[in-house]
C-alpha cells in the first residue's frame, strides 16, 4: 500500500505542476506583473508547502532532527540538484535583481540560521537550540522579504509584459485561478503523499532520524520544486523556475523554520554545522554562475547535479 501511496504522489506531483505554472503564468500576465515576481511568491510559497506541512508536523511530534534536516536538505537539493538538472534542460535565464538582491538574500538567510543555532560558540552553552525567539526574528526577515516582493511587483505593475511567450490568456481571471489553485493542491497532496510515504519506508529500513530529513523527506518534498522548475523551463519561463528555487530557499528557512521553531524550541544536531557551510557555499557557486552572461548553462547545470550526488553519497556514509 505505501508503495502505491507512493505512485500515486508521483502523478499528482507532476500533473500538479503542470496545470500550476499554466495558471500562475496567466495571472502574471492579467496582473502585469513579471514571471520573476510570481515565482518568488506564489510559486515558491505553493511549492514550498510540503516542506512547511512536513516541518511544522515534525515540530508538534518533538522530531526536531527532522524539521531541520528537512529544510537544510530540501534547500542543499532546490541549490544543487533543482538548478543543475533544470538548467540541464533548458539554460535558465537570470534576472538582474535575482543576481542583485534574492540570491544575496537567500544567503544571509543561511548565515543568519547558521548563526542562530550556533548557541554553543556563541553563549557557551550545554546544547544548541534554535528557540522561540528565533523564530520571531526568522519571521520579521520574512516580513522585510515580503515587503521587497511587494514593492518590486508595484513597481513593475505599469510596465507592459507583452512580450512574454507562451502564456495562454484566453481563459480569463476565473479559469488561471481556478487552474492555479487546483494544481497548487495536487502539488501539496502529492508531495505530501511522498513525504509520508518515502519516510516510512526509509525508517524501515533503519535509517536515522537525521538522515532522513536530510535525504528522503528532502528529497520527498523538494519534488514540487523540482517538477515545477523543471516544467517551467520547458515552457520558457526560466524567470518562474530560478525565482521559485530561490523564492523557496528563502520561504524555508525564514517562515517555515520560523513557525516550526515557535510551535517548538528546535535542538540542533551538530552534523548539521557541515551541512549548512555547504549550502552557503552552494549559494556562491549558484551567484556566480548567474553572473556568466546572466544564464546557468548547461554545463553548470551538469556540475551542480554531480555536486549533489556527491554530497548525497557522503552523508549516507557519514550516517
Amino acid at each position: 500500500m505505501v508503495y502505491l501511496l507512493l505512485l500515486i504522489g508521483f502523478g499528482l506531483l507532476i500533473k500538479g505542476a503542470d496545470y500550476f505554472i499554466d495558471g500562475s503564468s496567466n495571472i502574471a500576465a492579467l496582473f502585469r506583473v513579471p514571471p520573476l515576481i510570481v515565482g518568488l511568491t506564489i510559486v515558491a510559497f505553493g511549492t514550498g508547502a510540503p516542506e512547511a506541512t512536513v516541518s511544522i508536523i515534525a515540530a508538534l511530534e518533538g522530531n526536531a532532527d527532522v524539521t531541520i534536516g528537512n529544510i537544510v536538505g530540501s534547500n542543499l537539493l532546490n541549490m544543487s540538484l533543482v538548478v543543475g538538472v533544470t538548467a540541464a534542460i533548458f539554460p535558465l535565464a537570470v534576472e538582474r535583481p535575482t543576481i542583485k538582491k534574492e540570491i544575496p538574500f537567500a544567503f544571509l538567510a543561511t548565515v543568519a540560521l547558521l548563526v542562530v543555532m550556533s548557541d554553543r560558540a556563541l553563549q557557551f552553552t550545554n546544547e544548541n537550540f534554535i528557540t522561540r525567539s528565533d523564530g520571531i526574528i526568522f519571521l520579521l526577515f520574512f516580513a522585510i522579504f515580503l515587503y521587497y516582493v511587494i514593492e518590486a511587483a508595484r513597481n513593475s505593475r505599469e510596465e507592459e509584459i507583452g512580450e512574454s511567450k507562451n502564456i495562454d490568456q484566453t481563459g480569463g481571471w476565473g479559469k488561471s485561478i481556478l487552474i492555479t489553485i487546483g494544481g497548487l493542491a495536487a502539488i501539496v497532496l502529492g508531495g505530501y503523499l511522498v513525504v509520508e510515504s518515502s519516510t516510512d519506508i526509509a525508517l524501515r529500513f533503519g535509517m536515522s532520524e537525521t538522515l532522513v530529513g536530510l535525504t528522503i523527506v528532502a528529497i520527498g518534498s523538494s519534488l514540487p520544486e523540482l517538477i515545477t522548475s523543471i516544467t517551467a523551463a520547458m515552457k520558457q519561463q526560466s524567470e518562474i523556475a530560478l525565482g521559485n528555487i530561490v523564492g523557496s530557499s528563502i520561504f524555508n528557512v525564514l517562515f517555515v523554520l520560523g513557525v516550526a521553531s515557535i510551535i517548538s524550541p528546535l535542538p540542533v544536531n551538530d552534523k548539521l554545522f557541515f551541512d549548512i557551510f555547504v549550502l552557503l557555499v552552494l549559494t556562491i557557486i549558484l551567484f556566480i554562475f548567474s553572473r556568466t552572461h546572466y544564464k546557468v548553462k548547461k554545463y553548470e547545470g551538469m556540475a551542480l547535479t554531480i555536486f549533489y550526488i556527491i554530497y548525497l553519497i557522503y552523508i549516507i556514509i557519514r550516517n
